[in-house]
C-alpha cells in the first residue's frame, strides 16, 4: 500500500505540474492509461477526487491542491536527498590508509598526493612509511607501495613510477683520498656506507648487472645506517661510499658535492607499483587515488631529472 501510494503520489505531482496527462506520461516514462489507472486507483484509495479533467485541461481539485501543499514538500525533499547521495558517490570521501617505503613515497608518490587532495578535499590521506614488507592486509591497510618484484602474486598491482636505479656516490675528497673503485668487487677495499634491512636485521648487499651480469657485494664500512638522508648527508661529508637511489642524489651531483662511480654497472629496478588485495571492494575515494597515481610515460611526476650515464 505505501509503495503505491508514494509512486501514484508523485504522479499526481507531475500531472499538477505539467498540467496534461501526456506532458506528465512522457515525463514518467509511462502510457496514458497506465497514468489515468494510477491517479484513479489513489483516488479510490482516499475516496476523494483529486484532479478535475476537461477536454482543453487538468487541474488539482481542492483536495488535491491541499494534498499536493501538504506533501509535495516532503517529497522534494526525499529526491533532494537521493540527488545528494548520488552526487557522494561522484563526490569520493573517505580515508585510505597506505604502507609505503621511505623511497617510494619521494619518488613514486609525493608527487602526486599534493594533486589529489587538492582536487578531493573530503577524502583523509594516511602514509604510514615503512622499509620493512609490512603485510597490509594484517596492518589494515587499503594498498601498499613496493617494486614490482617485491608485490606478492596474489595481489593486484599498478605501476606508479618509471624505472629507476640505485648508483654508487662518494664525495671528490673521499675519492681523491682514496681513489675510485674500476669493479663492484673493488668496494671491498672501501670504507662503505652501509644500511640495516628492517627484515631480518641483515645488511644491505649492494647490487649490480653488467651484459646480464649480476653481482652483490658485501661492503664493509665505519657507519651503519637505515636512513637514507642520512646516507646521502655521510657521503657528502665524505665518510665513505654510499649506494643511493640516483634521483635523491641529482642536485647534490650536479652542485659537486657528490661523484658517481660504477655507472656502467648500475642497472635500473622495474619501478614503483602502487598493490592491493585482489578480493577488495574499491571505494569511490580509493579508485580515485589509483587513477591519480597511475604512471603515464606521457606524464612522468619526477621532482629531478635522472643523471646522465
Amino acid at each position: 500500500m505505501l509503495k503505491d501510494n508514494f509512486n501514484d503520489l508523485i504522479s499526481l505531482m507531475v500531472i499538477a505540474r505539467e498540467r496534461s496527462f501526456t506532458k506528465a506520461a512522457a515525463r514518467l516514462g509511462v502510457s496514458q492509461s497506465a497514468l489515468s489507472h494510477a491517479i484513479r486507483g489513489l483516488e479510490e484509495r482516499l475516496q476523494l477526487r483529486l484532479l478535475t479533467r476537461t477536454t482543453r485541461s487538468v487541474a488539482p481539485t481542492e483536495a488535491g491542491e491541499h494534498l499536493i501543499k501538504t506533501i509535495g514538500p516532503h517529497l522534494e525533499e526525499i529526491e533532494n536527498e537521493l540527488n545528494a547521495l548520488r552526487e557522494l558517490r561522484d563526490r569520493p570521501s573517505g580515508n585510505i590508509r597506505l604502507n609505503v617505503s621511505e623511497h617510494a613515497l619521494s619518488f613514486a608518490l609525493w608527487p602526486a598526493v599534493e594533486p589529489f587532495l587538492r582536487a578531493w578535499p573530503e577524502v583523509n590521506l594516511e602514509i604510514f612509511t615503512d622499509n620493512s614488507l609490512a603485510d597490509i592486509v594484517s596492518g589494515r591497510f587499503d594498498a601498499g607501495v613496493r617494486l614490482g618484484e617485491q608485490v606478492a602474486k596474489d595481489m593486484i598491482a599498478v605501476r606508479i613510477s618509471p624505472d629507476w636505479r640505485m648508483v654508487v656516490v662518494g664525495s671528490p675528497a673521499y675519492f681523491a683520498r682514496h681513489g675510485r673503485p674500476a669493479t663492484p668487487q673493488d668496494l671491498q677495499q672501501h670504507n662503505c656506507i652501509n644500511m640495516r634491512l628492517p627484515t631480518m636485521g641483515g645488511l644491505y648487499a649492494w647490487e649490480f648487472e653488467k651484459a646480464q651480469r649480476e653481482i652483490r657485494v658485501r661492503v664493509e664500512g665505519q657507519l651503519t645506517l637505515n636512513n637514507l638522508q642520512a646516507r646521502i648527508k655521510a657521503a657528502i661529508a665524505g665518510l665513505g661510499l654510499a649506494m643511493v637511489p640516483e634521483d635523491t642524489v641529482v642536485e647534490a651531483v650536479q652542485a659537486g658535492q657528490l661523484e658517481l662511480a660504477l655507472e656502467e654497472w648500475c642497472a635500473p629496478f622495474p619501478g614503483y607499483f602502487l598493490y592491493y588485495p585482489s578480493r577488495r571492494q574499491h571505494t569511490s575515494a580509493f579508485a580515485k587515488f589509483i587513477e591519480a597515481v597511475r604512471y603515464s610515460e606521457n606524464q612522468p611526476r619526477l621532482g629531478s631529472a635522472p643523471l646522465a650515464p
